[in-house]
Formats: C-alpha cells, sequence, structure tokens
C-alpha cells in the first residue's frame, strides 16, 4: 500500500501521523508527504472508485463556490485487489462549536450561489455583447448533477431534471424504496409509499424553486470547524431544493439554533416548510434502513403516516 501511495502521489516521504480516521463507511489515515500533509481514504467496496470519483466531484463544486471551505481532492486511486483509495488536503479539524453560527451563513450562501449566477445573467443579457465568459461559472436551471454521487455508499442517479418534485421523487425516494422492495419485500411500507407517491407534487405547488447547489449529507459528522472558522467534507453534491440540505440537519442534531437562525435570516422558511421537512426527513430514513438495517423502518413508515394525514 505504501509504495503504491508513493507512485501515485509522487513523494518519497509517507509517513502515517495522528489517528486513523474516516467515517462508519471508509476507514482513513492521515501522512507526511514531500508535498505536506494529505488525507488517505480507503474503501474495499467494488464501488468504491464510484463513491470516491463523486465525492472528489462535489469538493470540486462546493470548492468553486468560494463559499465554504472543504479539504482540496487531489486524486483517487485504484487498489491492485480491488476496491479504491482518495487522497485529499489534510486539515486539522475538530468538532463545530464556535463557528455555527457562521456555518449557518455559509450554507445560505453556498444555497444562494446558482440563484445569484442567474441574476448576474439576466443582468448581463441586456447589457449588448455581455453574457458569461467560457471560464465563468454557469448558471444550472435544472436538478441532478453531472455525475453519480453516493450518500453512504449507496449510488445515486443524479440525471437532470426540469422539475425538482420529479427529480425527487424518480431519483431519491423511488430509487431507496425500490432497494427496501428488492431486500426486504415489506408489504406494508409498500402500501403507505403507493399512497404517498401521487400526493408529493401537490407539497410543491406555488414554490418556485431555483436549483441550489447541496452538500448532500449535512449531518453533524460531515461538518468540523479549525481557528479560522468551519469546514464542511464527505459531500455527496447535487443541484436541488435548498430545504432539502436540512432535513438531515434537523433529524440527529450537532447543529446548534444559532446555526438554523443565521442561515433563515438569508434564506427564510416559505409556506409549507413543516411538512416538506417531513418529507426530505423521510428520504433519510429509507436510506439508513437500507445502509443500517430494520432499526430504521418504524420511523420510517411513522413519517410517510404522518405525511398521509
Amino acid at each position: 500500500m505504501d509504495r503504491l501511495l508513493k507512485a501515485e502521489l509522487q513523494t518519497s516521504l509517507l509517513q502515517a501521523f495522528g489517528r486513523s480516521g474516516g467515517g462508519c463507511i471508509s476507514p482513513g489515515q492521515s501522512y507526511e508527504t514531500d508535498r505536506g500533509r494529505v488525507f488517505v481514504k480507503i474503501n474495499g467496496k467494488a464501488q468504491a472508485r464510484t463513491m470516491f470519483e463523486g465525492e472528489m466531484a462535489s469538493l470540486d463544486a462546493i470548492q468553486q463556490t468560494n463559499t465554504l471551505r472543504v479539504p482540496k481532492p487531489i486524486k483517487v486511486i485504484d487498489l491492485p485487489g480491488g476496491g479504491a483509495a482518495f487522497a485529499m488536503e489534510y486539515l486539522e479539524m475538530k468538532s463545530l462549536s464556535k463557528y455555527s453560527a457562521k456555518l449557518g451563513d455559509q450554507v445560505a450562501d453556498l444555497h444562494l450561489y446558482n440563484q445569484k449566477l442567474g441574476e448576474k445573467l439576466k443582468k448581463e443579457e441586456k447589457t449588448v455583447g455581455k453574457g458569461a465568459g467560457l471560464n465563468e461559472p454557469q448558471y444550472v436551471d435544472k436538478f441532478g448533477f453531472h455525475t453519480v454521487t453516493c450518500c453512504g455508499y449507496i449510488a445515486q442517479v443524479n440525471e437532470w431534471q426540469s422539475d425538482w418534485a420529479t427529480f425527487f421523487v424518480r431519483h431519491r425516494l423511488q430509487a431507496q424504496m425500490d432497494l427496501i422492495e428488492r431486500d426486504y419485500g415489506d408489504k406494508e411500507a409498500g402500501e403507505l409509499w403507493s399512497q404517498l407517491k401521487p400526493k408529493i407534487p401537490e407539497m410543491f405547488c406555488d414554490l418556485e424553486i431555483v436549483p441550489a447547489l447541496l452538500h448532500g449529507d449535512l449531518w453533524a459528522g460531515n461538518v468540523a470547524e479549525d481557528d479560522s472558522g468551519p469546514i464542511l467534507f464527505d459531500p455527496a453534491c447535487f443541484y436541488g431544493h435548498s430545504e432539502c440540505e436540512l432535513a438531515i440537519a434537523m433529524m440527529f442534531g450537532g447543529f446548534s439554533s444559532s446555526f438554523f437562525s443565521t442561515y433563515h435570516s438569508k434564506i427564510p422558511k416559505a409556506p409549507g416548510f413543516e411538512k416538506r421537512n417531513k418529507l426530505y426527513q423521510l428520504f433519510n430514513y429509507i436510506n439508513h434502513w437500507n445502509h443500517f438495517g430494520t432499526g430504521y423502518r418504524g420511523s420510517t413508515l411513522n413519517v410517510m403516516r404522518k405525511l398521509l394525514k
């Protein structure tokens, strides 16, 4: 492994330091190299390259907005025995505490970034000869992403759609429910879903949704800070409804009230927010059921029932 990393990272020095880290999906290790410190995540699954390429594209996308700090991605490396490794910039991180409000502010900026690009484009179209240059960021007018990303280890199709409800039902909820059907054949879950699915578009009536670049997995385990401010990592980006991002942040704790109040001072809650928040939480409960088993079945069915009332 060391020999492979030295060759791929073009370094003669490769010295592990600190404790091994990473999440429940991919363990990781920090190294000293000729070019500074790096963090390397490793995963032996067959889909590891897909996971890491999606993460790399996501880190690039967030970085290009200049709204939030994320580790700079370096390289995805195939492992000889199968699986892949992902090298990125090493950041000295500690738990989010001091910069919770600042993170709320910056997440709102991330979500508003594409909308502001669109507004700028409209202004420039009124000026003869003006328009976005080839190297300038391009406004995105659809929902999706240019590549597959993984929430956990489950690959998510991000095929572009012009309608948000269509995208969310097809590529998030239905995709997850298909896995439940395949792995559990849960009759009650299937019946509740068949009743709920046709009602979902009603939740988006009279709501104008501008595609927002989302981190895609904004729970407390994927946020941190250093002395200079907040840091995000482990993204699974796509362009979606900004509200969708807040569901998992509200489900599992770890975010102070200052995070939400600062965020909503820039992006106020739209009418129907609470019900849509339950819908977005439903995705996360089903995703957890698919990852971690039937401990999340009860929560999934309860949310479906509440949404059907």
